[in-house]
């Protein structure tokens, strides 16, 4: 027979753990880039715990950002960053920017990656140019290929302050492509596609710190991003107010429950130690 105070005690112990997670979602509903947690439950014959934490990986709205150069993704995919041992870092969170060498980074100092072009507008894998046909057709089908991204870097000249000292200033498009401007806007030239990946289980991704993710065996390894870049703009957290207001008043009764069995329990041991001690 299952022992009910050690069921209750495992129940309160998982509930407690759920209740911080809600606590932890509706205190970053307002942060920018913020993905909700979510706690899943396993049961065994001591009662429930609380198992393996995820992330929802459903869209967030849109919201201005701080600078034109911050990134919104609208679709299915992370931003592509590097540290600066070289480690793949991925993110919602386009709070982007370039720095005083023209270097495009995260506000943490990751770099974000992208792909060299050519006049043509198609990445460069060495001397080859890879066509936007094969591109768009592989990350339709979630593949992945093989050609390795650099860090963005619009040079800049100290001289007269224009990007690669030629070009007066750049212009994102929504296929991730940056171009630079000149002659009053008259002449562009593409220059990078910014990168971005999808995991085939998203949710599985390890969230190392606050918006920061690195791949995990479960989440399987990265693909070809799907979706739409938006600059100026950033991404608001994705936590439902609703859907966690119900979760809170589930977690409320389970927590009630757990309490009164609890003190049954305790009473009826009080009352078993009395009955024994007369």
């Amino acid at each position: 027979m299952n022992d009910s105070f050690i069921t209750a005690l495992n129940t309160q112990k998982a509930t407690t753990n759920w209740m911080d997670a809600i606590a932890h979602n509706m205190t970053n509903i307002y942060t920018p880039g913020f993905r909700e947690e979510q706690v899943n439950f396993k049961t065994f014959l001591g009662g429930v715990v609380s198992d393996n934490y995820s992330n929802k990986v459903s869209q967030g709205k849109s919201t201005p950002g701080t600078d034109p150069a911050n990134l919104f993704l609208e679709g299915k995919g992370f931003f592509l960053t590097k540290t600066a041992e070289g480690k793949s870092v991925y993110t919602r969170l386009g709070e982007f920017a370039f720095d005083s060498e023209g270097v495009y980074r995260h506000r943490n100092g990751n770099t974000l990656q992208g792909y060299i072009l050519n006049d043509k507008g198609e990445i460069m894998q060495g001397t080859k140019s890879i066509s936007a046909d094969l591109y768009q057709e592989t990350a339709f089908k979630g593949g992945s290929l093989d050609i390795p991204t650099a860090n963005i870097k619009l040079w800049i000249d100290p001289h007269n302050g224009k990007y690669l000292g030629k070009y007066d200033d750049y212009e994102i498009k929504e296929d991730g492509t940056i171009y630079g401007k000149a002659d009053s806007g008259k002449r562009t030239v593409p220059l990078y596609r910014i990168a971005t990946r999808n995991f085939h289980n998203s949710a599985a991704l390890f969230e190392f710190k606050e918006g920061q993710f690195i791949e995990t065996e479960e989440s399987g390894k990265p693909v070809l991003g799907v979706g739409q870049i938006r600059s100026g703009l950033l991404e608001m957290s994705n936590v439902s107010f609703k859907d966690n207001i119900s979760y809170f008043q589930m977690a409320k009764l389970q927590m009630e429950i757990s309490n009164k069995l609890i003190s049954s329990n305790k009473d009826l041991l009080e009352e078993a130690l009395r009955l024994v001690g007369q």
